[in-house]
């Protein structure tokens, strides 16, 4: 009986397991996600939390640390330098198992264990769910600042080429000048409008 025993050996000897998780370990970092069966998943996960942690302060103490559990110099700058400012407000929980079904040839219970910071589809979920909101309900907020913002500044382009234009107009001749002072200001920035169109 194995009462008590929490340490799944995974059918290997000691060197064994401890290569093989260094390599999963390493994999993981590298690709943010890897497949793996449910039993390697768990004993991973077990492994690879204590080195994230470590990570997350960046001396000299905790890279070589990091480095003689992983034995991979790359892998561990890749860790410092884009995994652990992620996960640097995380008090823990780094990785997340989602099971994919049974392998075929030999019925194993299959997985993918990923970084639950680099997983954009659970990140960006909740962005997701406002905008469904938004068409059902109306626009929301904050897309009719964006859409208000995006005509005004149309406006002000469509402005300042008006004026650019009317300012073209006035300069050959002198006597324009004259008529559109007379004139309203508003039908000038039609007929130069549609001069632009025709042109």
């Amino acid at each position: 009986m194995r009462h008590g025993k929490k340490i799944n050996h995974l059918g290997r000897k000691a060197a064994h397991r401890k290569a093989m998780l260094s390599n999963m370990a390493c994999s993981l970092i590298e690709h943010k996600r890897i497949n793996t069966t449910v039993a390697k998943a768990k004993a991973l996960r077990v492994y690879i939390e204590p080195i994230l942690t470590k990570s997350k302060t960046d001396s000299t103490h905790s890279r070589r640390v990091v480095f003689s559990q992983l034995q991979n110099k790359n892998v561990v700058t890749e860790l410092f330098r884009e995994v652990a400012p992620k996960i640097a407000d995380r008090p823990g929980g780094y990785t997340r198992i989602i099971r994919t079904g049974y392998r075929l040839g030999d019925n194993a219970e299959m997985c993918m264990i990923e970084l639950v910071d680099f997983n954009e589809l659970y990140t960006n979920e909740k962005a997701k769910k406002t905008t469904r909101r938004s068409r059902r309900g109306g626009a929301p907020k904050a897309a009719s600042a964006e859409e208000t913002t995006t005509v005004e500044e149309t406006t002000e382009e469509v402005s300042t080429e008006d004026t650019a234009a009317e300012q073209v107009e006035e300069a050959p001749a002198a006597e324009e000048a004259t008529e559109s002072e007379e004139t309203p200001e508003e039908p000038k920035a039609e007929e130069s409008s549609e001069e632009e169109e025709e042109k």
